[in-house]
C-alpha cells in the first residue's frame, strides 16, 4: 500500500438519523452495512427549501420512512443517481412514485466494454439494468438540485454510467473515491483504465472536500485521490512482479499479492487483479491467452 494513503474506518453513520454534512446537504445512512458497502449507502439531500435526493439506496422500509422523515414534506425537484450499483438505485422507483419526482442519471446500466465469448460479468446481479432516466445526465451539465447549484461530472472506472456532483467546495464522489477502502474496479462492468482517467479529472476540479456514498467526508479529497493512484500503480508493479516470478494465472497473482483472506475478499481481490491485468494488457506489458479452460499470463 502506498504510505501515504491511510483508509479510514472510525466513520459513525448515525443510521437512520438525518446528519448535516454542509449548509444544504444532508446526509442519511442506509441500514444495509456490509463488506462491500462498509457502513451502508449515503443518501443525500440536496437544498433547504426544496430538495434532490441522491442515491436513494436499497428499497428497504426502515430507509424510505427515514427519507421522508427528512424530507419532511418538501418538494423534491429530481432523484439524482451517481451510477445504478443496487444498493444505489433499488429504492430511485418507489422514492421516485411517492415524492412524484423524476430520476435523472448517466444514463441506462453499461458495460465498460463487450463481454467476451465464455465470459460472465461477476457484478450482473448488483447492477439496475432496467431502470431507465427520465433524464440523462451530461458530463459539465449544470442545474438546480433543489434550490442548490449543481455540476456533472462523468467519471466512469467503478462502473460505465458513473457520475460525481459538485456542490459548491464539495464533490459527492460516490463510489469512484470513497474514504474507507480502495474503489472495487471489476470488469466488464468496470475499467481500470477509466479508473486512472477520473482520478486524474476529479484531482483537477477544484472542489477540496469528497463526500462518498459510503463511509465519511475526505477533507483534502485531490491529495487522497492522488494517494488512490500511487496506490494502484504500485498494484500494476505488483502484477508484473508476479508474472516475472512464474504466476500465470489470475489465482496465482492474487495469491502472491494478497495475505488469505475471506472468500468475499479474495474474490473482490480478484476482480480487482483482473482490472489491472487488462490494463497492463493494454499498455503492452502483458500477454494474455484466454480460452474456455482458463486465463494465461505472460510478459
Amino acid at each position: 500500500m502506498a504510505a501515504s494513503l491511510a483508509f479510514d474506518s472510525q466513520f459513525d453513520p448515525q443510521t437512520g438519523a438525518p446528519v448535516a454534512v454542509a449548509d444544504g446537504l444532508v446526509r442519511v445512512t442506509a441500514p444495509n452495512g456490509g463488506p462491500y458497502t462498509f457502513t451502508g449507502t449515503n443518501s443525500f439531500l440536496i437544498g433547504h427549501d426544496a430538495l434532490a435526493l441522491v442515491d436513494p439506496g436499497p428499497l428497504v422500509a426502515r430507509h424510505v420512512a427515514a427519507l421522508t422523515q427528512a424530507i419532511a414534506g418538501r418538494p423534491v425537484t429530481a432523484i439524482l443517481l451517481t451510477h445504478t450499483h443496487r444498493d444505489h438505485s433499488a429504492a430511485a422507483r418507489h422514492m421516485a412514485g411517492l415524492l412524484k419526482a423524476p430520476i435523472w442519471f448517466g444514463g441506462p446500466h453499461r458495460l465498460s466494454r463487450p463481454l467476451r465469448r465464455f465470459e460472465r460479468n461477476p457484478l450482473a446481479r448488483s447492477c439496475d439494468w432496467d431502470l431507465v432516466p427520465d433524464r440523462t445526465l451530461l458530463d459539465g451539465e449544470a442545474f438546480l438540485a433543489g434550490d442548490l447549484p449543481v455540476t456533472v461530472h462523468a467519471t466512469p472506472g467503478h462502473c460505465a454510467n458513473h457520475l460525481a456532483f459538485a456542490l459548491g467546495a464539495d464533490l459527492l464522489s460516490g463510489d469512484h473515491v470513497m474514504g474507507w477502502n480502495s474503489t472495487l474496479v471489476a470488469p466488464p462492468d468496470g475499467s481500470m483504465a477509466d479508473y486512472f482517467a477520473s482520478l486524474d479529472r476529479v484531482i483537477a476540479l477544484p472542489q477540496t472536500r469528497y463526500v462518498p456514498a459510503h463511509g465519511g467526508p475526505i477533507a483534502d479529497g485531490p491529495a487522497y485521490a492522488r494517494a488512490l493512484r500511487e496506490h494502484r500503480q504500485m498494484r500494476n508493479g505488483q502484477v508484473l512482479a508476479a508474472v516475472r516470478s512464474g504466476a500465470r494465472s489470475l489465482s496465482a497473482i492474487v495469491a502472491q499479492i494478497y495475505p488469505p483472506q475471506n472468500l468475499l475478499v479474495r474474490r473482490a481481490a480478484r476482480m480487482t487483479i483482473s482490472a489491472h491485468v487488462e490494463y497492463l494488457e493494454a499498455l503492452g506489458q502483458l500477454q494474455v491467452t484466454r480460452k474456455p479452460w482458463g486465463t494465461t499470463i505472460t510478459l
